[in-house]
């Protein structure tokens, strides 16, 4: 570590940087052999459930050109093993880690039980994902429709006082910024952006879909540029923070989050890749910031 000061505020939550995991891409249990997760800005944990969920049946996940198409499905335990004593909160807290938690439902009342529960937990923030595109019910159906991702932020917001709410946006939308207008008049602290976009690979001998569901989310150094778009088209009308992800894999994809208008950015696909990456990505964004004040 350099020394140099990369501390942002986020919603009255102090990251000693500006990098995130992206939900989804990093576990304690696994994640913490390669770094500790106290060197990030903030950990964001894969999304729970109020009660266990499955997940989509296999395969899952498929390589594609610039990136990869998962179909997980949310797959998770339950809120319940989630915030158990030596569930992942209760160990990344014990290692000092800042801590998002993101949370899932498939109606209403099962976000505000997730909600609630988060509340009154350890985690510094809580990331209401109203996008992903691997669920039949839930998940889209939020979060494409501006009025319906409105409704369902103010009434999470309600059941999670004292929290900051970070809701995720979807990509898979016609304008994205009336959906982020929505959800930050209803009360959304911060947003995240982007979630995935809809894809699907076919295997040309067998003659169907690769995935086992057909469509899954696209994500990786593909969607970077779209990203980007949309994080600076929401970032000329939102006053609230605005958490960047998408094809994040070196420094210099950070900083075009950052010129776009983002206060944060999460790694995601490239830890798969890289489960290193996150921090790399960091030192990388630090020695730059240092040349180039020493104008290197």
């Amino acid at each position: 570590m350099t020394g140099i000061d990369l501390s942002v505020n986020i919603c009255g939550v102090e990251w000693k940087n500006p990098i995130a995991t992206a939900s989804g891409t990093y576990s304690y249990f696994e994640s913490s052999r390669y770094y500790k997760p106290d060197r990030l800005g903030c950990i964001t944990t894969k999304g729970v459930s109020i009660n266990p969920w499955n997940g989509n049946p296999g395969p899952r996940i498929a390589e594609t050109y610039g990136g990869m198409l998962n179909s997980i499905g949310l797959e998770n335990p339950g809120i319940d093993a989630y915030l158990s004593p030596s569930g992942e909160l209760r160990m990344l807290k014990k290692a000092g880690a800042t801590v998002m938690a993101n949370i899932a439902g498939h109606t209403v009342r099962e976000y505000c039980e997730a909600a609630e529960k988060i509340a009154s937990s350890e985690a510094d923030m809580i990331e209401l994902n109203i996008s992903c595109p691997n669920v039949e019910c839930g998940g889209l159906v939020f979060g494409r429709d501006p009025k319906a991702a409105g409704d369902l932020t103010k009434e999470v917001k309600r059941h999670c006082p004292g929290k900051p709410l970070v809701v995720k946006l979807s990509p898979n939308v016609t304008d994205i910024t009336t959906v982020a207008l929505s959800v930050q008049e209803a009360g959304a602290d911060a947003v995240s952006m982007i979630n995935t976009l809809l894809g699907m690979r076919i295997d040309t001998m067998a003659g169907k879909p690769v995935l086992a569901k057909g469509s899954g989310g696209l994500s990786g150094p593909a969607i970077h540029p779209v990203a980007v778009y949309m994080v600076y088209e929401c970032a000329k009308i939102l006053d609230i923070p605005i958490i960047a992800m998408g094809g994040v894999s070196k420094a210099d994809d950070a900083l075009e989050f950052f010129y776009a208008g983002a206060k944060a950015v999460a790694v995601g696909t490239a830890a798969i890749v890289d489960p290193e990456a996150p921090v790399k990505i960091l030192a990388e964004l630090e020695k730059k910031i240092i040349d180039r004040r020493e104008g290197k």
